[in-house]
């Protein structure tokens, strides 16, 4: 039995040394040869890959490879790895699948809707389009479609292995979706990165068609061999603000960045969690400027140390909102005169009802009182009332405090 992972990619790359993977280009219609296998052979639709993504690789794996028992299909930033970290071997998927009808990568679980995430991006009608489409032509996958898109997971990357067999299956069912779907959008009229829309539909259908084809399926470890050059890029930007003190320079940058490319927050782009790190950096330190409070860039201003600031901030609000803090967390706060402002952003990223903000800040109040940083404690407490106007427990804490600043 052999097994063929086709990594799709449209750069030169560190190609694995391992004849299971092989290299394929997509989009080859559209750019200069790199060398390797190409989409634009045999039976194609490379000249589409604006809108396909690797997807058009997909279709060339469909429609021209005939030697292989089992095929797959991965990225050549993205491999799946076994326990050790290693991209997996032939042998590997072989014992797999054994028991297991396909490999995907593990389901990302997002704190909203598959369907909310992707209006937030993206343009929803065609995400409605779809389902419309499905409705149509495949109405017993559309229970499954309605559910799954108000649900909050989704597989990534178009990530997959299968037997040939169920492979074409799956493929001939995507693209006899998607090639009504194209009919129906005006798709022209989008710009470079939202035209890419199949590309990003289709790593949610996957799961459809994974649950209502009841298939087992092993989710695997994604590894990333590289960060993505746009974000890698942003990140050395927005390091150069932040080393200038420019919170205003990178909040318009960020910003910019945002609006051209929506998905460079999602876990799929950073994958170090940096860019969402980078937001809660620029949102502290315009308050804390607003408000003429000594805050984080008066403390480092190197993206590093900064990011780690904030990494040790979420980890000790996290435990305040649980109860399990500890004397090493409070020595933290007042060591690195963490402002009012830095932990009252943090709480509210992670608190997600108004009780557990106020119980929250509360007991970090409290924590501050003990340790006689007053001011801190009062203005925290002043942030409980901002939530809950008429809590008397905080009111007479502000009572007992103010004889002492």
């Amino acid at each position: 039995m052999s097994v063929k992972i086709f990594t799709m990619t449209h750069k030169r790359f560190d190609v694995p040394r391992d004849e299971t993977y092989v290299p394929l280009q997509v989009g080859r219609a559209l750019t200069e040869d790199l060398g390797y296998l190409s989409d634009n052979t045999g039976e194609n639709i490379s000249v589409l890959n604006c809108y396909y993504s690797e997807l058009t690789g997909v279709y060339w794996v469909w429609k021209n490879v005939r030697d292989a028992d089992f095929v797959g299909i991965c990225h050549y930033r993205r491999y799946l790895i076994n326990q050790s970290g290693q991209i997996l071997r032939e042998k590997e998927f072989l014992t797999i699948l054994k028991d297991y009808d396909i490999i995907t990568s593990k389901k990302l679980q997002y704190d909203y809707t598959y369907y909310d995430g992707y209006a937030d991006a993206h343009n929803i009608k065609d995400l409605i389009e779809t389902g419309r489409v499905i409705q149509e032509k495949y109405p017993e996958y559309y229970p499954n479609f309605e559910r799954l898109v108000h649900s909050n997971g989704s597989y990534f990357g178009n990530i997959m292995v299968a037997s040939k067999k169920l492979f074409d299956e799956y493929a001939s069912w995507l693209f006899d979706i998607f090639e009504e779907v194209q009919k129906r959008i005006d798709i022209d009229s989008y710009d470079n990165y939202h035209k890419r829309v199949f590309g990003f539909i289709s790593e949610f259908l996957l799961m459809v068609w994974v649950d209502t084809r009841k298939l087992k399926a092993y989710e695997c470890m994604v590894g990333m061999s590289a960060e993505k050059y746009e974000t890698k890029e942003m990140k050395e930007k927005l390091s150069v603000y932040f080393k200038n003190k420019d919170i205003q320079g990178a909040k318009e940058y960020f910003m910019q960045c945002y609006e051209k490319r929506p998905d460079v927050l999602l876990e799929a782009s950073d994958t170090t969690g940096e860019l969402k790190l980078s937001m809660q950096v620029i949102s502290t330190c315009e308050n804390e400027a607003m408000n003429q409070v000594s805050g984080v860039l008066d403390q480092t201003n190197e993206f590093t140390k900064l990011m780690q600031f904030f990494r040790n901030l979420n980890s000790i609000v996290k435990r305040y909102m649980l109860g399990q803090n500890t004397d090493t967390d409070l020595l933290f706060l007042q060591k690195e005169r963490v402002s009012y402002i830095a932990v009252s952003i943090a709480v509210m990223l992670f608190c997600d009802t108004k009780e557990n903000s106020v119980s929250t800040l509360l007991r970090i109040a409290k924590d501050m009182e003990k340790s006689k940083e007053y001011v801190t404690a009062v203005l925290l407490l002043k942030r409980c009332l901002e939530y809950d106007s008429d809590n008397k427990m905080v009111s007479e804490r502000l009572e007992l405090l103010k004889d002492f600043i």
